[in-house]
């Protein structure tokens, strides 16, 4: 892949970061006239260090247990 490739890569994910690999893929084809498959996107994003990931849920913290933490 190409540095200009790259760049629009790394600005389509940065622009719209919950899309697939395939829609990736397809905008970079209609935009850019770029011809790329879905796996070389995906290995391009994770060498740029961007990595699928569900964030992890957590619980809220009530007055109450903010109390409790903060009063030992």
């Amino acid at each position: 892949m190409t540095d200009r490739g790259q760049r629009m890569l790394k600005h389509t994910v940065r622009r719209t970061h919950q899309l697939s690999a395939e829609s990736i893929a397809k905008d970079l084809q209609t935009s850019c006239g770029l011809q790329i498959s879905t796996t070389t996107v995906r290995r391009e994003l994770h060498g740029m260090g961007f990595n699928g990931r569900a964030a992890a849920s957590k619980p809220y913290i009530t007055k109450c247990n903010a109390e409790r933490w903060t009063g030992l």
